[in-house]
C-alpha cells in the first residue's frame, strides 16, 4: 500500500484538486460557498463541471452519478453517461453545469408518507457542493458521485439531507448571535461537527449464504445460545485474526480513497463483534462519509469471503451494535464553543452552550428518542448493552458540580480539577487524570469537549438525529439570545438564565447507572419518559412541540413531518412483516422438514432412550407446527388492521410476540436434533468460524 498520505483523498475532487483545475476567481467563489456558506453563483457551474468531467475522466469514469439520501434510510444513485451524440454519428465527452446542479430522479417511487402520489413523478436533486464530489468503481463502473438533496415537484423535503443542511444554517445563525453577545466579533460561522461511531458483526460469507434470515433481515430469526459467547470478556480489544486484519486493512484504504478518516479499529465485546471510527467531521459531510463506510463494509467483507451485519441485534443474547454520535461546535475563528477549558467555572460562553444543550435535551427529550427509533433499535435500548430508552445527561463530577453551583444564584466560583495518578512503578509514567469519569450507561453524555448521544443504532441514517440535535440546540440558544440581546445587563442576565435551566433541567442530569431497574424508578418519579417501542416514540414526531419547533426554523413544515412519521411507521411494519414472512418460510420449510427426517431416523429405534426422544420430538415439533399456525394468522391480521398506526401497533403487539414463540419452539429442537440435520448454521458456527 501506497503511504497513507499518497493514498487519502486520491478519488476525492478536494479543495488541492479545485486550485489547480480552476480558475482563480471561480475557484474563490466555490471556495466561498463551501467554507462560508455563501449563495452558489450558477454562472461558475459549467466551468467547475468540466473541471470535474475532466478530472474523473482521467480516472477512468465513464458516467457520473447525483447521490442522495431518500427517507428510506438507505442511499439512492441515478448514473447518467458523459456521452453527448453529435448529430453525425460520433459523441463527445460532455457534462454541463446544469446537468451538475440539478438532476431529475422518479420522486414517486421512493417512500413520500402521502407528499406524492404514484401518478405524481417529478422529483429533483440539487448538488450539495459543500460535500466533496469523489470517484467510486463498483465491479466494472467508474463514476463521479455528486451528493445531493432530494425534493419533490412541488418543492417538499423528500430526502434526509436537506433539513440537515438547513439546520446546520440555523444552529450558525444561532450560535453566532450569542457568541456576539460575549464580546466575539470574528467568528461568522458556527459548524456542527460530528464523528460517528460504526459498530459491527463479520461473519463467513458461507455461512451467512445459508441463513435466509440473515439474508432477508440482518439478524437471526432463530438459534439457540453458543456453549461460548461474551462472558469471558475476552474478545473486547483482543487481537485481530489475520482474516480480519486483512479486511480492515483494505476497509482503511478503500476508505481513505473516498477522504473518509477512518482512524479508530478494534474487537468488540461480543464474539465476531468489531468497530470503526473516523476523526470528527463537518456534519452534513460525517453524514455522508458514514452512508460510505457502511457500503464500504459491506463491499470489502464479500471481497474477503465474509459477509458484514448491520444490524442492531444480529443474535439473541449478545450485545447489538451501535452507532454513537459525538456532537460538537466550533467556530471558523478556531473555537470548540463545548470545550470546558481548565478551569469552566471561569468561562461564561461555555456555560451557557453547555446549558442550552441541557435544556435542550430535556425539552425535546421525546423528540430525541423519536430520531433513533427503528425495529433493530427496539431490541437494543435498555438491553443492558446500550443505553436505556430513557433520555438522559451525563456531566461527569465536575460540569454536575459546576450545576450545581448554578443553581445557588450566584455563579459558579470553582471547578473539581482531576489531578495526578502514580502508578507505582517507577518506569511507568504519571498520569492526569481527569476531571469526571465516563458512563457508558448514558444516552448522552459529555465527554470532554463534545456529546455522545449513544442511542443510535448501527444500520441507521445518521442524519435524522443529527438535524434533530442541531435543530433543538439553535431553538434554545436563540431564546437565550433574545433575552440577552435585550437585557440592560448582559452578565447578570446570563447568570439569571443559567441558573433558571440549572434549577429546571436538573432532573434530565444523571451520572449512576442506566442500567439499574433503580434508575427506571428513578426516572418515572422525575416525569422522564420511557419509550420502550419505536410505535410508541414515533407520536413525538406528530407533537405540537416538534411542529413548532422545526416550522419556527424552517427546517421541516408540519406536512413534512406528518410524511416522515407516516413512512417511519410504514417502514416499522415493513420491517417486521418480512422477520414474520421469513421466520415463516425457515420454520415450514426448513426446520420442521429436518425434524420430521430426524425422527424417521430414529423411528425404529428401540429402548427407553430412544421412545424419550420421539416423544419429545413429537411434541416439541407439536408446539413448533402451532407456533406457526399462530403467526400465519397474526401476520394476516396485522396486515389488515387498518391505518399505519394501527398496523404498527399490531406487529408489535401480535406478530412479534408470534414470531418469539416460533424461535422458541424451534430453538428447543435445536437442542436435541441431529446436527447433521438441523438445516441451519448454529451461533456456535456463525461467531467462531474465522
Amino acid at each position: 500500500m501506497s503511504h497513507i498520505t499518497d493514498v487519502f483523498g486520491a478519488d476525492v475532487f478536494t479543495d488541492d484538486v479545485m486550485r489547480e483545475r480552476l480558475p482563480k476567481r471561480i475557484y474563490k467563489a466555490l471556495s466561498s460557498t463551501i467554507a462560508a456558506g455563501a449563495g452558489l453563483d450558477p454562472s461558475i457551474a459549467d466551468v467547475v463541471a468540466n473541471a470535474m468531467k475532466d478530472w474523473a475522466v482521467e480516472k477512468g469514469a465513464t458516467h457520473y452519478c447525483h447521490w442522495f439520501h431518500p427517507m428510506t434510510g438507505a442511499t439512492a444513485e441515478k448514473h447518467d453517461s458523459f456521452l453527448s451524440p453529435t448529430g453525425n454519428g460520433n459523441v463527445l465527452i460532455e457534462f454541463s453545469g446544469d446537468k451538475l446542479i440539478q438532476g431529475e430522479p422518479d420522486a414517486s417511487s421512493f417512500p413520500s408518507g402521502g407528499l406524492r402520489a404514484t401518478f405524481e413523478a417529478r422529483g429533483y436533486t440539487a448538488w450539495d457542493c459543500t460535500s466533496p464530489v469523489f470517484i467510486k468503481r463498483d465491479g466494472g463502473n467508474t463514476t463521479l458521485f455528486i451528493p445531493c438533496a432530494f425534493i419533490s415537484y412541488t418543492g417538499d423535503v423528500l430526502d434526509k439531507k436537506t433539513p440537515l443542511l438547513r439546520s446546520m444554517e440555523v444552529l450558525s445563525n444561532q450560535a453566532i448571535r450569542v457568541m456576539r453577545l460575549f464580546g466575539n466579533t470574528t467568528a461568522t460561522k458556527v459548524t456542527a461537527t460530528l464523528g460517528p461511531e460504526q459498530e459491527y458483526f463479520l461473519v463467513d460469507r458461507t455461512l451467512f449464504e445459508k441463513r435466509l434470515d440473515l439474508q432477508m433481515t440482518g439478524r437471526t430469526l432463530f438459534g439457540a445460545p453458543s456453549p461460548r459467547g461474551q462472558e469471558l470478556d475476552d474478545h473486547y480489544f483482543g487481537s485481530l485474526n489475520n482474516k480480519v486484519a486483512s479486511f480492515m486493512a483494505d476497509l482503511n484504504t478503500a476508505l481513505w480513497r473516498l477522504g473518509v478518516t477512518a482512524t479508530t479499529q478494534h474487537n468488540e465485546v461480543a464474539p465476531a463483534q468489531y468497530e470503526i471510527a473516523p476523526v470528527f467531521g463537518t456534519i452534513n459531510v460525517a453524514a455522508d462519509q458514514n452512508q460510505l463506510v457502511m457500503e464500504m463494509l459491506e463491499k470489502t467483507a464479500e471481497d474477503h469471503g465474509m459477509a458484514v451485519l448491520l444490524h442492531e441485534k444480529p443474535f439473541a443474547g449478545l450485545n447489538g451494535s451501535g452507532k454513537h454520535l459525538n456532537w460538537s461546535l466550533g467556530s471558523d475563528d478556531g473555537i470548540n464553543l463545548l470545550n470546558p477549558g481548565k478551569t469552566p467555572h471561569e468561562n461564561a460562553q461555555f456555560l451557557v452552550f453547555m446549558c442550552a444543550v441541557v435544556r435542550a435535551v430535556d425539552k425535546y427529550a421525546k423528540l430525541l428518542r423519536a430520531s433513533v427509533a427503528n425495529t433493530g433499535n427496539d431490541h437494543r435500548l435498555g438491553a443492558n448493552e446500550a443505553p436505556p430508552a430513557i433520555i438522559s445527561i451525563f456531566l461527569g463530577d465536575q460540569l454536575s458540580d459546576i450545576l450545581e453551583q448554578l443553581k445557588g444564584g450566584d455563579g459558579a466560583t470553582s471547578s473539581k480539577q482531576g489531578g495526578e495518578m502514580t502508578l507505582g512503578a517507577t518506569s511507568l509514567p504519571p498520569l492526569a487524570r481527569d476531571s469526571g469519569d465516563r458512563n457508558r450507561t448514558s444516552p448522552f453524555a459529555f465527554t470532554g469537549n463534545r456529546f455522545e448521544f449513544r442511542m443510535c443504532g448501527s444500520a441507521i441514517s445518521v442524519s435524522g438525529p443529527a438535524f434533530v440535535m442541531n435543530t433543538i440546540a439553535a431553538d434554545v440558544l436563540k431564546e437565550i439570545a433574545d433575552e440577552l440581546e435585550g437585557a440592560d445587563d448582559v452578565e447578570a442576565t446570563a447568570q439569571t438564565i443559567l441558573k433558571r435551566i440549572a434549577t429546571d433541567h436538573n432532573r434530565i442530569v444523571f451520572n449512576g447507572n442506566g442500567y439499574s431497574e433503580e434508575w427506571v424508578e428513578e426516572a418515572a418519579k422525575r416525569g422522564l419518559p420511557n419509550m420502550r417501542s419505536t410505535v410508541e416514540a414515533l407520536e413525538a414526531v406528530l407533537d405540537a412541540s416538534t411542529v413548532e419547533v422545526f416550522e419556527r426554523h424552517g427546517v421541516l413544515t408540519k406536512a413534512e413531518l406528518h410524511a416522515r412519521y407516516e413512512t417511519l411507521l410504514e417502514q416499522y411494519s415493513h420491517c417486521l412483516n418480512i422477520e414474520a414472512q421469513t421466520a415463516l418460510q425457515i420454520a415450514s420449510r426448513q426446520i420442521l422438514p429436518a425434524v420430521a427426517k430426524y425422527a424417521a431416523k430414529i423411528s425404529s429405534a428401540e429402548g427407553a432412550l430412544f421412545d424419550g426422544m420421539k416423544a419429545e420430538l413429537a411434541t416439541k415439533g407439536a408446539a413448533l407446527q402451532e407456533a406457526i399456525t399462530a403467526l400465519q394468522a397474526a401476520a394476516n391480521a396485522a396486515a389488515a388492521a387498518g391505518c399505519a398506526r394501527k398496523v404498527a401497533e399490531a406487529y408489535r403487539d401480535v406478530v412479534f410476540p408470534a414470531m418469539q414463540a416460533v424461535r422458541a419452539a424451534a430453538d428447543s429442537l435445536e437442542g436435541i436434533v441431529d446436527k447433521e440435520f438441523w438445516p441451519l448454521p448454529t451461533y456456535a458456527d456463525l461467531l467462531f468460524t474465522k
